[in-house]
């Protein structure tokens, strides 16, 4: 319950920390340049993405592995394990028409 709790927490946590960068990755999403991944991450649905895009996901990772790491330290859990509850957290929230990475490594359209 303690985790669900934290994971709530660092989603809305997410959201809120990203204002500069929230536009972008939503216009990232709708376009089809950048989708959700397992891991908790995002990444650019393309191999050939320009730099923006790549500067972008760059960006956005790093913030999140900060917030993931700082959620696992006061969960007392390893940062995968946070990482991953809000891979699943977001695939549930993932809008239509955006990518996700499936196990497997296929893009899939929501």
């Amino acid at each position: 319950m303690k985790i669900k709790h934290i994971a709530n927490t660092l989603f809305l946590s997410l959201l809120l920390s990203l204002p500069a960068f929230a536009l972008s990755l939503d216009a990232a999403k709708s376009q089809g340049l950048v989708g959700e991944t397992p891991q908790g991450y995002i990444a650019a649905v393309s191999a050939n993405a320009d730099s923006s895009v790549k500067q972008l996901v760059d960006s956005i990772n790093t913030q999140r592995k900060a917030a993931y790491q700082e959620s696992a330290t006061k969960a007392g859990v390893a940062t995968d394990i946070i990482a991953k509850r809000m891979a699943q957290r977001l695939y549930q929230r993932a809008e239509s028409g955006e990518y996700l990475l499936q196990p497997d490594g296929r893009w899939t359209k929501q």
